[in-house]
């Protein structure tokens, strides 16, 4: 079988340890893991990676000298599937060649599909649905010493969601993603995270804030606020939305100095919210709020309640409220009976909106979710089409946006030094979440920059969808 290319943690590249580090007691054994999906998946891999340091595992990055492998999974839609069970199909290998002690498969695929993993992958020694990760050095110890008598967790999704208070962090030093909360309880006829991920739970805002606290004494300077729902969030503890109330709270975390958002739903979203993040000085004017679609029927077919005028008198009030908003959005492309008169009128109001920032993904057929048993089913390479076309709309969009910034002073933090080229440093501007959005190429003029720092630059060159800047 021949290699793929895997992302597996590096022990070399961890920046922190929450809160403590491993124990100094003799190893248990060591571990590799492999971390796939999104970044509230990131945030459950380093809960896990925390917890078995802290139990004496020891991490390494090559998997072939490891004991056991951990791999948190994605099961969102068939691509990040294909994407999870090619992982698992080369650890297996790897074990079958008696590289690898044993294989432990968690996360959302193991939860939507659970003993249907197993028949398929049957030489699988463990598997941790999403609510079981804290179990995950019971497995560890089960598993090292060849006690075979439970090879799944399952639990129900909590009332409360879990802390996330023990993290080894993948990501680098400077920022990190917050989860705020878990679920959801939105039914959108396409998603099946509900299955995955249960009912919408908060976390409070006690802990909320320690885990802020947390992270900003290891050295975090962004915080990447993420939930399934995040307008939502507090309605299941405190009876209605309190957004506005945590993000004033976070912004009096000493140490961090940018705040992002990402993951709003259109609704439960007030003028309190707006002005909070209008008149905070650490929340960066930017947004990630999938829309999905905007033509109306479509919209009710995907039961996303809402409906086009609603989105654009939200998209206008939220553009009024928070001078320089840059807003960042999904789109779906081929959902079930989507006509091109339908199609059309999406193209159109991309093109009227201007977003600084968006994706266009073509609908996936997921079986266990309503979308599945609708009629009219747009042939994919229609759907690819449709998508190619939106993202031409959309690139027109970014590149106007980022030529709307040459010449302006922007605070750009500096994520990494550029490969081979010394004195210039990848960044990212306020418009910019990591892994998904634009690069800002930064330049070195007076003295050494470094990771992590927030550079005053000037912006001097647009590159398509990026930046070029010089540190001022």
């Amino acid at each position: 079988m021949s290699p793929i290319s895997l992302p597996i943690v590096d022990p070399g590249q961890k920046p922190s340890t929450l809160p403590a580090e491993p124990t100094g007691r003799a190893t248990k054994g060591s571990f590799a893991f492999v971390s796939l999906g999104c970044p509230k998946n990131t945030v459950d891999s380093e809960q896990m990676l925390g917890l078995l340091a802290q139990d004496g595992y020891e991490l390494v990055s090559d998997a072939s000298r490891s004991d056991l492998v951990v791999i948190n999974t994605c099961g969102f839609i068939d691509r990040a599937r294909a994407e999870s069970f090619a992982v698992i199909d080369e650890m297996l290998e790897r074990k079958r060649r008696g590289l690898i002690k044993g294989v432990v498969v968690t996360g959302c695929l193991a939860e939507r599909q659970r003993e249907a993993v197993l028949e398929a992958r049957p030489d699988i020694d463990a598997l941790i649905g999403v609510f079981g990760r804290d179990e995950v050095t019971q497995v560890a110890d089960r598993i090292m010493g060849n006690l075979q008598e439970q090879r799944t967790v399952f639990r129900p999704a909590p009332i409360r969601a879990l802390p996330d208070h023990q993290r080894l962090r993948i990501t680098p030093r400077h920022f990190a993603y917050l989860k705020i909360s878990e679920g959801c309880d939105r039914l959108c006829t396409f998603c099946a995270i509900p299955k995955m991920r249960g009912r919408h739970a908060s976390k409070p805002i006690e802990g909320i804030l320690s885990e802020a606290r947390q992270l900003a004494e290891t050295g975090v300077k962004e915080l990447i606020i993420v939930a399934q729902d995040t307008t939502y969030y507090g309605i299941d503890l405190y009876g209605r939305p309190r957004l506005a109330e945590l993000l004033t709270e976070l912004n009096r975390v000493d140490g961090i100095e940018w705040i992002r958002l990402m993951y709003f739903y259109p609704m439960y979203i007030d003028q309190v919210l707006l002005d909070v993040m209008a008149q905070s000085d650490k929340i960066l004017p930017y947004v990630d709020i999938p829309l999905q679609h905007a033509e109306d029927r479509m919209l009710r077919r995907m039961a996303r309640r809402v409906n086009r005028q609603q989105i654009e008198s939200l998209l206008g009030w939220m553009r009024e409220s928070v001078p320089g908003i840059a807003i960042r959005t999904t789109f779906i492309t081929g959902f079930p009976g989507e006509t091109d008169e339908q199609f059309e009128t999406l193209a159109q109001f991309v093109e009227e909106q201007r977003f600084p920032r968006a994706g266009v993904f073509t609908y996936s057929l997921e079986s266990d979710t309503p979308a599945a048993r609708l009629p009219d089913r747009v042939p994919e390479a229609v759907a690819t089409d449709r998508q190619e076309r939106l993202m031409a709309i959309q690139q027109a969009s970014s590149f106007e946006f980022a030529e709307s910034l040459v010449g302006t002073r922007q605070r750009i933090v500096l994520d990494a030094p550029a490969p081979d080229q010394p004195g210039v440093w990848l960044g990212r501007s306020f418009a910019d979440a990591p892994d998904v959005d634009a690069m800002v190429y930064v330049t070195e003029t007076d003295g050494p920059l470094s990771v992590g720092q927030l550079a005053e630059c000037e912006i001097v060159q647009a590159v398509g969808y990026d930046l070029v800047a010089a540190a001022l």
